[in-house]
């Protein structure tokens, strides 16, 4: 599969997730509130939260959060998380804005015979094909990604869900 077989078959998976509903915004309004925005405060108050349901449940983990164009804002990782965990966090986070999904459903996407078989290969390696990346969204807009690891695979997701579900109590406090 080729770069632009990619590029389409992304693209046609992003259509189907599309949300169709009403913009909460006004065409031409200039949002001054920062909940649009990842800020520092914001993915700082996110990790806490991720770390709290890591250390109850026995996961040493490394959580990094990225904003919508996939650059980190901020990583942090718990004592006694592998080395490895950082940058594969790192590429969750990634992963997850870049093509806007989780790292969870991209895993079924990628496997033989199916439309994404190969793409952890493109993007320099950085494309990781199993759960622990969540999109994070604020009124439908997409405004960064969590990238958690450390655990099972399945505590990984587990994480990243529960951080993309509590993302709209931070972002209601802040």
């Amino acid at each position: 599969m080729n770069e632009q077989e990619i590029s389409g078959v992304v693209q046609a998976v992003l259509e189907g997730m599309k949300n169709t509903g009403p913009s909460s915004h006004a065409a031409g309004h200039v949002c001054k509130c920062k909940k649009h925005s990842m800020t520092l405060d914001i993915a700082n108050a996110l990790i806490e939260k991720v770390r709290d349901k890591a250390a109850g449940m026995g996961v040493p983990a490394v959580v990094a959060v990225a904003d919508k164009a996939g650059r980190p804002v901020a990583v942090q990782s718990m004592d006694g998380a592998y080395i490895a965990s950082f940058d594969i966090a790192l590429n969750k986070s990634f992963t997850s804005a870049s093509l806007k999904m989780s790292t969870e459903a991209l895993s079924h996407l990628s496997q033989p015979g199916q439309p994404l078989y190969g793409i952890q290969f493109t993007n320099g390696g950085k494309i990781v094909i199993f759960g622990g990346g969540e999109v994070l969204e604020a009124d439908g807009k997409m405004i960064g990604a969590l990238g958690v690891s450390g655990g099972t695979a399945e505590q990984d997701t587990e994480l990243a869900a529960y951080g993309r579900e509590v993302f709209k109590e931070v972002i209601a406090c802040l």
